[in-house]
């Protein structure tokens, strides 16, 4: 059964990690993780790449719904500031359509942790295998 994927939205960054960082980021990343992973429930994917060299961070996650991402942000955004040291985004790329205070909520981390480059693709056609309405968080 395909699925509805008009309020999905994946969420793409790209940082390049502080000259000798990369241990104290491994680690800032995992607690990160493990912190999203207990208090996040309605995310439905997130995930941190390291290029070869590691001097590239790529973070992806995949959202259901708009508020989805502006819950992630509230919630994980205090401790985006333990990474301000460690990385410089690069750019931020948001694939469906956030809500007008989940975008301001990014140009803000943007600006944080290093250059505002946020670009938003909108939907132009796709389906989805993922059964969304099984990955919802209760409501009410």
């Amino acid at each position: 059964m395909l699925g509805d994927i008009s309020g999905l939205l994946i969420y793409v960054d790209t940082s390049d990690v502080r000259e000798g960082a990369v241990e104290e980021l491994k680690g800032a990343i995992t607690e990160l993780v493990e912190f999203i992973d207990a208090n996040e429930p309605q995310i439905v994917a997130y995930s941190v790449y390291l290029s070869d060299d590691e001097r590239e961070m790529t973070v992806v996650h995949v959202h259901t719904d708009a508020a989805s991402l502006e819950y992630h942000l509230d919630v994980a955004g205090p401790a985006f500031r333990k990474l301000a040291d460690l990385i410089t985004l690069s750019s931020i790329r948001i694939y469906g359509e956030p809500s007008k205070r989940a975008l301001m909520q990014l140009h803000d981390k943007a600006r944080l942790l290093g250059r505002d480059d946020v670009a938003v693709h909108g939907l132009e056609a796709g389906f989805s295998r993922i059964g969304f309405d099984r990955l919802r968080a209760p409501t009410g």
